[in-house]
């Protein structure tokens, strides 16, 4: 991670808005508090988190329901899929109704700012989902089959596919 991106995500937590804390409802370890996850320039308030007594501190669990608010990814048997990634998830980042956010931001390499005791967690860019490519669609290129005809990628869209390649150098 970049100083810069560092002093954007942290210069953004610090103006997050904290809820507070329902003094009836009990310690935050058992009981539902709020919390402010700042991700890809937008804040999402929610209303309830939980938290493992047993992990660190500043590990968010969500609620499944709400992870597309955040970032845009859904719990599906498969794991954690947004567009056509679906990024497999251990039973540990799930309890219940709740997902382990951080562990899954920590799992496929997104950086995390938290302030546990302000209840306001920032994420970094999903380099998965970013990497500089216009489009996960790979170029209509065309390569000879053993007869020397032509054979376009397109020709073979909406159907899986592998596609091996080899390089001398």
């Amino acid at each position: 991670m970049q100083r810069r991106d560092f002093l954007k995500i942290v210069s953004a937590a610090s103006f997050a808005p904290a809820a507070p804390v329902d003094a009836a409802s009990g310690p935050p370890a058992a009981a539902a508090v709020k919390a402010t996850v700042l991700f890809d320039d937008r804040a999402v308030a929610l209303d309830r988190i939980g938290r493992d007594p047993k992990r660190q501190t500043d590990a968010l669990w969500v609620r499944k329901h709400d992870l597309p608010r955040i970032n845009g990814f859904e719990v599906k048997p498969q794991g954690a899929c947004r567009a056509d990634i679906c990024i497999p998830i251990p039973r540990a980042m799930l309890r219940g109704d709740y997902f382990d956010l951080t562990a899954f931001a920590k799992k496929i390499g997104q950086p995390v700012v938290a302030d546990a005791g302000a209840r306001v967690w920032s994420f970094g860019e999903i380099q998965a989902l970013g990497g500089g490519l216009m489009s996960r669609i790979a170029p209509d290129v065309a390569v000879a089959d053993r007869t020397g005809r032509p054979v376009h990628l397109s020709s073979f869209r909406g159907k899986k596919m592998l596609v091996v390649t080899w390089a001398s150098w």
